[in-house]
């Protein structure tokens, strides 16, 4: 699958449950572990392992391959490692101590965000 079309069922996927503040990171120049850093925020432990399970079976529906799931036991934390793409799914208070986007963030990538035809935003 490529990139793009994963990225867009990522997000896709965080959308249908309604994921808080997406943010993709494009990561290329940083690691050749990844290519993009997915970074979205849910308001608590249920809806953070359920964005990660939306992530997970939308890739696998599509004949994509998820590496690894890891933090669903607490739901805080919830990483999703789909090789080219990492999803990070945390609640607002650890997003917010471990800051991530000032690692990442770099380089965001332009991505529309919402239904089809709406208004985009661009990852800051």
């Amino acid at each position: 699958m490529d990139l793009k079309t994963l990225q867009r069922l990522v997000i896709d996927a965080l959308e249908d449950v309604k994921a808080q503040d997406i943010e993709v990171y494009n990561t290329t120049g940083l690691t050749s572990l990844f290519d993009r850093v997915v970074i979205a925020s849910g308001t608590s432990n249920r809806q953070t392992r359920s964005l990660a399970s939306s992530v997970r079976d939308k890739v696998r529906e599509k004949g994509g391959h998820v590496i690894s799931v890891e933090g669903e036991d607490t739901g805080e934390w919830v990483l999703v490692d789909l090789g080219d793409i990492v999803v990070h799914i945390m609640q607002p208070n650890i997003r917010a101590y471990y800051k991530l986007e000032e690692i990442w963030g770099g380089k965001p990538v332009r991505v529309k965000l919402g239904a089809p035809g709406g208004v985009g935003r661009a990852a800051a």
